[in-house]
């Protein structure tokens, strides 16, 4: 029994492609997505094995790795791990915008997701009710993202509503999502003023085809040229999207009395480790791919 909970936010500083395998359609290597909402997202196995895979070059102790996160498949010494990620899923996704270079959309259905997680983590969330938002309409925070009376997303157009509920809601995921630094202050700031809700069906159309879809080739060994069929498109979750994800930590398994660990020290290491830290996730490490940002935030 898990007894000790928390949320990681992890928001994207690269393209991330975490893969869903081949497919047969015009992308070759689709990213993972929730089969009911057809919302990008991260398998929790991943992010626990990303974690893993840095615990060292992150600081943390080699030793406390097995007692934390289970050994090897295939160890004479089998128990579970101590520490458990859930899947990550979507709150906000950058859409180029017309004015102010792109905004952090979202929608009905994601912030109440995004609300009924945070409350399961243990944390006080009360945020606004927001008024209905219908197909072809937004919420918006910020008069200065409208062009006369309208917001242009992409190639679409939005009849805009102002609204008074959307910044309490805003600011207070901005606090919660990125870290408390400098470097990030000017994309609290950005996430607080320029946060779009679209209709859920409208940003589940974003959701879908505002990508990062990148062509490949595959390069012949013996020529160094392209080969012939070796085209290939790849895609990728775009930089400043916002994840959120489930921790959850129960006291060490080992079996071990020198190994015990209560759940709360569990959370507290890997809190220490990870938050505000740079993660690599998914695949086409050594493309750049992959950077996120994780922020973890306890009830």
């Amino acid at each position: 029994m898990y007894e000790k909970h928390a949320a990681v936010f992890l928001y994207a500083v690269s393209p991330v492609h975490l893969g869903a395998g081949q497919a047969v359609g015009v992308i070759d290597n689709p990213i993972q997505r929730e089969r009911h909402t057809g919302h990008p997202c991260f398998a929790g196995s991943g992010i626990k094995g990303a974690v893993r895979h840095g615990f060292e070059a992150l600081g943390g102790d080699k030793t406390m790795i097995d007692r934390l996160f289970g050994p090897d498949a295939g160890a004479g010494d089998l128990h579970a791990g101590a520490v458990s990620f859930g899947d990550a899923q979507l709150v906000v996704l950058p859409v180029r915008s017309l004015k102010g270079g792109y905004v952090y959309a979202t929608c009905p259905q994601a912030l109440s997701r995004t609300q009924r997680l945070l409350g399961l983590m243990g944390l006080s969330v009360s945020w606004p009710k927001l008024p209905e938002v219908i197909d072809g309409k937004c919420l918006l925070a910020n008069p200065a993202l409208m062009s006369g009376d309208k917001l242009h997303l992409e190639a679409f157009e939005y009849t805009v509503q102002v609204s008074q509920e959307l910044p309490s809601i805003s600011t207070d995921l901005a606090v919660k999502a990125l870290p408390d630094s400098g470097a990030y202050a000017f994309f609290r700031e950005k996430l607080k003023t320029d946060m779009v809700v679209l209709s859920d069906t409208d940003f589940a159309y974003f959701a879908q085809n505002a990508m990062l879809v990148e062509p490949h080739v595959c390069i012949d060994s013996d020529t160094g040229t392209a080969k012939g069929t070796g085209l290939f498109y790849t895609e990728n979750l775009p930089p400043e999207s916002l994840l959120v994800a489930p921790m959850l930590a129960s006291q060490t398994r080992t079996g071990r009395k020198e190994d015990q660990d209560s759940a709360e020290g569990v959370i507290i290491k890997i809190k220490t480790l990870i938050n505000g830290r740079m993660l690599q996730i998914g695949g086409n490490a050594t493309t750049g791919r992959g950077l996120v940002v994780a922020n973890v935030v306890e009830g």
